[in-house]
């Protein structure tokens, strides 16, 4: 991917990257549990905030580990984690994860039939100005879907009142492609990366053929994708069955 010269945008403007990852429970499609190697793939892409899906913290099938804090920490980086899902001790959600000053608004579950889905709500500080992080994973199943895609436009979330008018980004891993009903009630508060460039990035999902546009990064109210791409190299294919989405944001002061 050709990246945007950041020194044609506005002095007003600060240009930032974007990263949405479903790290798959940091298994990758060589069935080998491997949290460093996810962190690697992340820390060789620069990201300035990053949405993780499926995360497994103190989960016997995972060794018992924080997966979270075991990234952030190599990553050098904050985090607040939800879990969508918990048995005892046992958890399994998404998380948020910036080096920049970030307060978290509100971490929650969306309504679901089919297995629990969350989102997590943060306020990054990118010096003057304040940007309302939206980090997300809606469900496999097609009700699921659309109801979570309402639920999360609606005023307890995007359509709050603390987000009028405000800079949103808001990314994840929405099971839904680019013509699903789910995604188009997406598009009616926010803009995507073929909106404002004209372009698609290519699918993310399975990692090693990706056919489907699952994983997805919105911006409104300021915030505007210069570059998104579907990162597909040797080790983002076997990290995790999702490939990493990463987007050159430009942030206006």
């Amino acid at each position: 991917m050709i990246e945007p010269d950041i020194n044609t945008a506005p002095r007003s403007s600060r240009t930032i990257r974007i990263l949405s990852y479903n790290v798959h429970s940091c298994v990758g499609t060589d069935r080998r549990l491997d949290p460093g190697r996810v962190a690697d793939v992340i820390a060789s892409l620069k990201p300035d905030i990053i949405g993780l899906q499926e995360l497994d913290v103190r989960r016997r099938r995972s060794g018992g580990i924080d997966q979270a804090e075991v990234i952030a920490n190599r990553l050098k980086m904050n985090f607040h984690f939800h879990p969508a899902l918990s048995v005892e001790e046992e958890l399994y959600g998404d998380a948020l994860l910036t080096a920049l000053p970030v307060r978290l608004v509100r971490a929650g579950g969306l309504k679901s039939y089919g297995e629990p889905r969350g989102a997590i709500w943060s306020e990054v500080e990118m010096g003057a100005v304040k940007v309302n992080v939206f980090n997300t994973h809606l469900g496999l199943l097609r009700r699921d879907r659309l109801r979570q895609a309402q639920e999360l436009t609606g005023p307890d979330w995007i359509g709050h009142r603390d987000c009028a008018n405000k800079p949103l980004i808001v990314m994840g891993d929405f099971n839904s492609i680019p013509s699903s009903a789910a995604y188009r009630n997406l598009l009616k508060p926010l803009q995507d990366s073929k909106q404002q460039t004209g372009r698609r990035p290519d699918p993310t999902f399975p990692s090693r053929f990706p056919l489907l546009r699952l994983d997805h990064i919105f911006t409104a109210n300021g915030p505007r994708i210069l570059s998104a791409e579907a990162v597909r190299n040797a080790a983002t294919r076997i990290a995790s069955d999702h490939l990493p989405l990463l987007a050159i944001v430009e942030v206006p002061a």
